[in-house]
């Protein structure tokens, strides 16, 4: 009997490279093992996992070297993305979270520079599967040729299917190569087959102009609700509890964000999306800049976040022509950028013209280490700082999540950040802002799941299983009067971002009734709101909304025994 041929070594290697490079997924792959437990689902699994590692090994014997490599360079690039993100929040990325990153594409330097050992570890498998792929097979292969350039075209279009099936999810303990390969496959499936829709014209009848101020609406970046001192005893300053005569704050206590992600709450906010129909409402109904042109108001954007005149959280060309002065601070330092937003704040309040004023505040995103001046670095121990000052978010150590004493080293970076960032906010604007009957609603775009119940993961927002921590928000109406009180004292701990845009259309003189039709009740408004945030924004492919209730008594209390003050009169009252 004639012996079989060895494989060639190159064979050999590319295969043992590819193991290597699967070997990093493991965690993944054992949560589902454990997930499915013994039962036919596991063998549909094995089965499953089994044909997508044998596509994944054809694809390297492909002859043609320019098609082999763009394959390698594929498959490296989805290990990478959905490798991290499963590292950094040790959970499955699911098909939302993998949209919801791609319309985060603006804070990549941010992922890299909060996430670097997350990244670094899925780029470390990934360029074992680059390599096993892309590497020259050898002379003896015995695969076909056509069986090899056919073998990524059926893995891709075996789970794509299977996705797509099941509303995008599915891809749980599968090599992470295929799953970002599909899912991008999806994506550009959806983007090709979506139909266009025209954004629509302001058609709601305005009544005689407002003769109040200016309206402005201020977006804080990743603001604890619980972590300021107006909506719990153990939060730090915000410069709101104690306004000067003359302004009053009403405060709607923990409010529920639109989204736990930056993307999903700013365009919401923007263009007014209901919980039954945001996503035909943000694609064809107009911008808040839109209505606030045609009542009469100049358009004014701050954005302390972005540079260069760079876009964020889906604004586009057509949005941008509604707005009449666009301000960004690329010459600011990032520490300073929320006190340069408050200054082009106090300067437009001041300006006696009748103003609709949107503001991106730089807030507290991650990193957090050097986001405050030594002047604010009130609570300690903190994170190291002084790692860098260039970018947007700063470095951190990369050996930060390592436990419960890291966590708490975040924590107190937080409330420096915050302290600095929202109460030196408002310490300026209210010393040097005229408000002249001004009504000024202030938020966060979602809140922050600071591990004070030590769970897993290192994100701090944009989570698939959320906890209600991650859309748990400050919401305040900043005025010259009292007559917000009764609605926040009513809606205290009950309320939510779909309240804000009605209530800026009805402060911009526009029909009430229509605008309740249309976009829903405003936060005078005596009925009662659900308290609720979307964890599946982007819920596509026959997908329902996740709606996660935001309750007082659900949400962490900011532990009290994580710092000591370095004076008192800025610790917690």
């Amino acid at each position: 009997m004639r012996a079989q041929p060895l494989p060639s070594p190159t064979t050999l290697v590319k295969t043992l490279l590819l193991a290597f490079g699967l070997a990093f997924e493991f965690p993944g792959v054992a949560a589902r093992i454990a997930m499915l437990g013994p039962s036919p689902p596991l063998l549909l699994y094995a089965g499953l996992y089994a044909g997508l590692v044998a596509c994944l090994w054809g694809a390297a014997f492909i002859r043609s070297p320019l098609l082999r490599w763009g394959w390698a360079m594929v498959f490296a690039l989805a290990a990478i993305l959905v490798g991290s993100f499963q590292d950094a929040t040790a959970d499955a990325m699911s098909y939302d979270a993998f949209v919801t990153m791609i319309h985060s594409a603006g804070f990549a330097d941010d992922a890299l520079a909060q996430y670097g050992a997350s990244i670094a570890w899925a780029a470390a498998g990934a360029f074992f599967l680059f390599i096993g792929v892309g590497l020259k097979p050898g002379a003896r292969t015995r695969l076909p040729a056509a069986a090899a350039a056919l073998a990524p075209l059926a893995g891709l279009a075996m789970l794509t299917i299977l996705l797509f099936v099941r509303g995008g999810e599915g891809g749980r303990g599968l090599p992470n190569a295929w799953v970002g390969t599909a899912y991008s496959a999806l994506a550009a499936f959806e983007a090709t087959t979506q139909p266009s829709m025209t954004r629509q014209t302001v058609t709601i009848a305005h009544g005689p102009e407002p003769d109040r101020g200016d309206i402005v609406l201020i977006v804080d970046e990743s603001i604890a609700g619980r972590y300021l001192d107006i909506n719990d005893a153990a939060g730090v300053r915000s410069g709101l509890a104690s306004p000067p005569p003359g302004i009053v704050v009403s405060n709607f206590g923990l409010a529920a964000s639109i989204a736990n992600c930056s993307f999903g709450s700013n365009l919401t906010l923007r263009y007014g999306g209901t919980r039954d129909a945001y996503h035909r409402i943000n694609a064809t109904m107009p911008s808040i800049f839109a209505y606030a042109k045609h009542a009469g108001f100049a358009t004014i954007y701050i954005d302390a976040q972005r540079t260069g005149d760079a876009y964020q959280n889906g604004m586009d060309d057509a949005e941008r022509r509604q707005i009449d002065r666009f301000v960004q601070f690329g010459d600011t330092p990032v520490v300073d950028r929320d006190m340069a937003a408050a200054d082009a704040l106090i300067a437009a309040l001041g300006n006696d013209q009748r103003e609709f004023i949107l503001v991106n505040k730089m807030g507290a995103h991650f990193p957090v280490a050097d986001k405050y001046p030594d002047s604010a670095h009130i609570f300690s121990p903190a994170l190291p700082r002084d790692e860098t000052a260039i970018v947007t978010e700063t470095q951190l150590p990369e050996n930060l999540y390592s436990g419960a004493e890291s966590w708490r080293l975040y924590r107190n970076a937080y409330r420096n950040t915050v302290t600095w960032t929202v109460g030196g906010f408002f310490d300026r604007l209210f010393a040097g802002a005229r408000l002249n009957g001004a009504l000024i609603i202030y938020t966060s775009d979602h809140g922050q799941n600071l591990h004070e119940r030590r769970d897993s993961g290192t994100t701090t927002h944009c989570s698939p299983s959320p906890a209600s921590e991650e859309g748990t928000v400050p919401l305040v109406v900043i005025d010259t009067s009292a007559r917000w009180e009764t609605a926040a004292k009513r809606h205290v701990d009950a309320s939510s971002h779909y309240r804000i845009f009605p209530t800026l259309l009805n402060a911009m003189g526009y029909d009430r009734a229509v605008v309740r039709r249309q976009y829903g009740r405003a936060l005078d408004s005596d009925a009662p709101d659900p308290a609720t945030f979307n964890s599946l924004f982007n819920a596509r492919l026959g997908r329902k909304p996740i709606w996660v209730k935001v309750e007082r008594a659900s949400v962490a209390r900011p532990p009290v025994g994580d710092y000591t003050a370095r004076k008192s009169g800025a610790a917690p009252r």
